[in-house]
């Protein structure tokens, strides 16, 4: 596997210091788990966070901290509310790591012609949604743009946009600057993760047209 796309390193960096909210540190975890050198960078980040706090001098606890934190713990966790999970197909899985595969996953929906899309519950509030998007070979995805960042993890298969191609284990960064029209490649159909913040701005007349009827 040959990847060529990658997190920017403030995205990686900011996911090691745990900066990231649940859906995108997904979305940069699917990666990681393709990704040697971006792993690698990580690593790197958490070590140089570990000699940081190592060399601060230490800070005195107040005396209730201790009673404070065991209060903390035998207290009742949030209830969330139950999900009906789908069955999913091991190979759907084979490029998510293993934490995610605990979540539950929806039905595949159809959102447009050839395209459809699977939601994943998260286990706590997050910004960003997540989900499988599965498009067949040559599928031309509308023209758009986005109103918050939009974060792709090809799963299999591959597509092409603004000149690129995004194989097996790429990473695309979208956001409002960014107005794309993925091609499906053709050979196989193409399995992302998706990790969305914000809407879609489909372009042209029948993005317009199609526009109340889409939701990600």
């Amino acid at each position: 596997m040959s990847i060529e796309h990658h997190p920017t390193d403030e995205l990686l960096a900011a996911f090691a210091a745990g900066q990231l909210d649940l859906g995108q540190h997904v979305a940069i975890a699917t990666h990681l788990r393709s990704c040697v050198p971006c792993r690698a960078f990580c690593h790197s980040m958490e070590q140089v966070g570990g000699a940081l706090l190592a060399d601060q001098a230490p800070a005195a606890m107040s005396e209730r901290a201790l009673a404070e934190v065991e209060a903390r713990l035998n207290a009742p966790g949030p209830t969330r509310p139950a999900v009906a999970a789908a069955s999913v197909e091991p190979t759907e899985l084979a490029g998510l790591p293993s934490f995610v595969r605990r979540y539950r996953f929806g039905a595949w929906t159809w959102i447009a012609p050839s395209v459809h899309l699977r939601p994943i519950a998260l286990p706590d509030p997050s910004e960003t949604r997540v989900f499988l998007l599965r498009a067949r070979p040559g599928t031309k995805l509308l023209q758009h743009s986005h109103t918050g960042v939009e974060m792709t993890c090809v799963l299999s298969g591959a597509f092409t946009q603004n000149g690129s191609r995004y194989g097996s284990g790429d990473f695309g960064l979208g956001d409002e600057s960014i107005d794309h029209e993925p091609v499906v490649a053709a050979g196989e159909e193409c399995i992302c993760l998706i990790a969305l913040q914000g809407q879609l701005r489909l372009k042209g007349l029948l993005g317009r047209i199609v526009q109340p009827f889409i939701r990600l």
